[in-house]
């Protein structure tokens, strides 16, 4: 017997025993909810011996038939008043568990949000997706006219959404596709670093919204709650239902905030910033200014995270501005790796890690950020030894530039899309989805081992687009991923160290070495990170100019 708690008080089980009905008793279960109708095998137990095996231990008893496919609304108006009287803990049961799980979660509509209730449905192996639209509709059977079609169905309108809809739009310009996204303003996040280095304002990384979108483009400004791929249908908050022919998923991570204790009570006050945030990267610029000596702590967490040098970046440019103004020796500062290499491809760590030395950064790996106390200025670490061995250390500071953890998110965690660590299941070449043949993913999202930077969306874009136009029948061969990944790591106010890399962490410069080595500092490199880069963005990737991003691209096996 097997089941599975999604409340602290009410369970889910497959088909129960008369022997299972007594171990329940002695687990101190005191109600039984049955929901197989009688008859639907001969090795069955009918409801009558479960009733009579359970009374017998003083359990309460109740038979609530139901049929997966068929579940009326007075049927669920039954289960919550059952579940209402009913003394606790609660296990109900069906053939497999599905049909109780399938009343739990309408039954829960309204009181926890649809992420919730596929997360914790999800987590007793019952995928209830197919309810979605339901449980946004208050867990009452849906109106069937709320809906709409599109050929194409894009989700998340980052630089991956927009970039892959100017892409299709380049290529096929009559295509019907929708965009989907609740945000008013579209930013520039590479941009972001330079912020909290007072290169950038922070308003030359934001644009609206509407501004961004590709011309011919329908934006539909909502969220999306839930996914029913097996109806090619996305549900939307308020319960909406827009169904496609195709489907691209790229709605960008989680920063888990909150996964830090005391992070966000203090983030944006005494002394605790990050370059992860648009309001918070001119909070960085000021504490770095104002700082005359004392310490200064930088973090990062465990992988992986959107744009893996950016923790370092702002270390770099923040010890610059020290050094410059004669402040270095005043300021001790700290990196705190939860890893434990400064970064994943070896050519580039010889650059990095001399000005490691040259702004004498105390390198701690192996320490996790797991709490900040701001009115007191402390830093919790959980730090792990090679025998994998946690203890806690405590650190002062004066300046915390946190990096927060990064998971998928909520609505897609929950979804039947993803992987066993949450991220959409694609394939790392054509970045379809393994289960799914009309369904695709880039950017954060997804489970392939690139880099999560903005280059390596650029370089997807095309890809899904020629891809989606494969499986539409207007294009004949595949296109290939190769897994680039790029990032401009800036060591100092003028000199960056560009790494380009494929799957693999092969090397993969976009120029000869002669004209720019991208294993050393240099100005070529800033003059790109500062001077072409953000127009290039907002003008070509955008725009669906792919200059650089392989128009030409490969083909891959069928």
């Amino acid at each position: 017997m097997n089941t599975y708690k999604l409340s602290s008080d009410f369970s889910i089980a497959s088909q129960l025993t008369v022997v299972d009905v007594k171990q329940l008793a002695e687990l101190g279960i005191r109600t039984l909810i049955c929901n197989r109708p009688d008859g639907e095998a001969t090795d069955q137990p009918t409801h009558v011996t479960i009733r009579q095996a359970a009374e017998a231990e003083g359990m309460t008893f109740h038979y609530l038939p139901t049929q997966a496919s068929a579940i009326a609304d007075e049927t669920v108006d039954s289960f919550v008043a059952i579940l209402k009287e009913a003394s606790r803990p609660v296990v109900a049961y069906c053939r497999t568990g599905t049909r109780s799980a399938m009343l739990w979660a309408l039954s829960e509509a309204g009181k926890q949000s649809l992420s919730a209730i596929l997360e914790k449905t999800k987590s007793a192996q019952v995928d209830v997706s197919s309810l979605a639209r339901r449980i946004s509709n208050g867990g009452r059977t849906a109106n069937a006219m709320a809906t709409t079609h599109h050929q194409i169905v894009i989700v998340g309108a980052g630089s991956a959404g927009i970039a892959t809809a100017a892409s299709l739009k380049s290529r096929e310009p009559n295509l019907d596709i929708a965009l989907i996204d609740p945000a008013d303003a579209h930013y520039y996040q590479p941009g972001w670093t330079m912020v909290g280095g007072g290169i950038f304002e922070a308003e030359s990384t934001v644009r609206t919204m509407a501004s961004v979108m590709p011309r011919g483009v329908t934006w539909i400004k909502a969220a999306v709650t839930a996914f029913d791929p097996q109806a090619n249908a996305v549900v939307l908050d308020g319960g909406r239902v827009i169904q496609y022919d195709q489907l691209v998923v790229c709605p960008g991570l989680k920063l888990d905030w909150s996964a830090i204790k005391g992070l966000t009570e203090t983030l944006g006050s005494n002394g605790v910033t990050s370059n992860y945030r648009y309001d918070l990267a001119p909070y960085t610029w000021k504490l770095v200014q104002e700082l005359k000596s004392g310490k200064a702590l930088f973090t990062q967490p465990p992988m992986p995270i959107k744009c893996a040098g950016a923790p370092q970046k702002a270390l770099y440019l923040s010890c610059d501005h020290w050094l410059k103004n004669d402040r270095q020796a005043q300021i001790k500062t700290q990196f705190f790796n939860s890893g434990g290499v400064l970064f994943g491809v070896a050519d580039y760590v010889p650059a990095l890690m001399a000005y490691m030395e040259k702004y004498a950064v105390d390198l701690k790996f192996s320490h996790k950020l797991v709490a900040v106390d701001g009115p007191n200025k402390q830093a919790t670490f959980e730090r792990t030894d090679k025998d994998g061995n946690t203890q806690t250390v405590i650190e002062s500071f004066d300046l915390l530039h946190v990096v927060p953890p990064q998971v998928a998110p909520d609505f897609i965690r929950s979804s039947p899309l993803v992987d066993e660590a949450g991220w959409i299941d694609v394939d790392p070449t054509t970045l379809a989805h393994r289960k799914f043949s009309n369904v695709w993913a880039l950017g954060d999202v997804v489970n392939t081992t690139n880099a999560k930077t903005m280059a390596a969306a650029r370089k997807q874009a095309p890809v899904v687009a020629n891809n989606v136009l494969v499986n539409l029948g207007m294009k004949q061969h595949q296109a290939a991923y190769n897994g680039y990944g790029s990032c401009p790591l800036t060591v100092e106010r003028g000199k960056v160290v560009l790494a380009e890399f494929l799957y693999g962490g092969k090397l993969a410069p976009t120029f000869a070495t002669w004209f720019l080595d991208g294993r050393r500092p240099s100005r070529l490199s800033w003059f790109l990170k500062e001077r072409i880069l953000p127009p290039f963005y907002w003008h070509c990737m955008l725009k669906g100019r792919e200059w650089f991003a392989d128009t030409e691209v490969s083909q891959a096996e069928h």
